[in-house]
């Protein structure tokens, strides 16, 4: 392993983090054990602790972060944040991938750009740096990039498909899925107006208007949504 891949991976660990032993073996794939018998131990034992410490962690910020949230709000901000998919993404912001122990079959095949392998890495690389220098160091390591990939989710959040919150909280009234009529459309072809009414358990629940059928569903879903009372689901 050159010594300078792992460059950017130490820069990023707090100064507390000192032990190099647990970091090497955060760093170790199952594969790499396979073919040097030398090594003791992989870092799957370490995934599990992480991945404990992470939910931790971010359940804690995100409780203190948005008091005003309810519980199922808080539950999908944490599992966007703990997603596989996410975690690799931190594991690449800080070179991660570079600096893992993989056997040869692994490396060949592209080990060191897969979202699982990085995202175990990831979590056994918290374990590691929890067990050696204590929440307070790893709240310093992953807090940042949480505090700023919240910030986009919570956005992605308020920005989602609307339909999609109404169906989901129809679905579990056991109201079935909204049913949305054209209500009138005016103006010219090049630039028509929308009207469009959604329907909740045989009742219009709200209505919108939009330059297209699709926008004018949006609308009346919101509104839906705000004339139901519907809370984060």
């Amino acid at each position: 392993m050159d010594p300078n891949k792992k460059s950017l991976l130490m820069a990023s660990l707090p100064a507390s983090v000192t032990n190099q032993f647990l970091i090497r073996r955060a760093l170790t794939h199952r594969s790499y054990l396979n073919e040097n018998r030398e090594v003791l131990e992989d870092n799957e034992r370490l995934e599990f602790l992480g991945d404990a410490i992470l939910a931790f962690v971010v359940g804690d910020w995100l409780y203190k972060r948005y008091p005003e949230k309810r519980e199922g709000f808080l539950t999908k901000i944490r599992a966007a944040l703990v997603h596989t998919h996410q975690l690799a993404a931190f594991a690449r912001r800080v070179g991660l991938g570079n600096a893992l122990y993989l056997g040869k079959g692994e490396e060949m095949t592209g080990g060191r750009d897969r979202d699982p392998i990085l995202c175990d890495a990831f979590e056994a690389l918290i374990a590691a740096i929890y067990i050696d220098a204590g929440l307070d160091a790893v709240r310093e390591f992953v807090l940042p990039m949480i505090e700023s990939e919240a910030e986009k989710i919570v956005l992605q959040r308020g920005e989602e498909d609307v339909k999609s919150r109404l169906q989901e909280w129809a679905q579990s009234q056991g109201y079935g899925s909204p049913q949305y009529s054209l209500v009138a459309e005016s103006g010219p072809d090049h630039n028509k107006t929308f009207t469009v009414a959604v329907h909740v358990h045989e009742k219009i629940a709200g209505i919108g208007t939009g330059f297209g059928k699709q926008s004018a569903e949006k609308e009346a879903a919101a509104a839906a949504i705000k004339n139901l009372d519907i809370s984060d689901v």
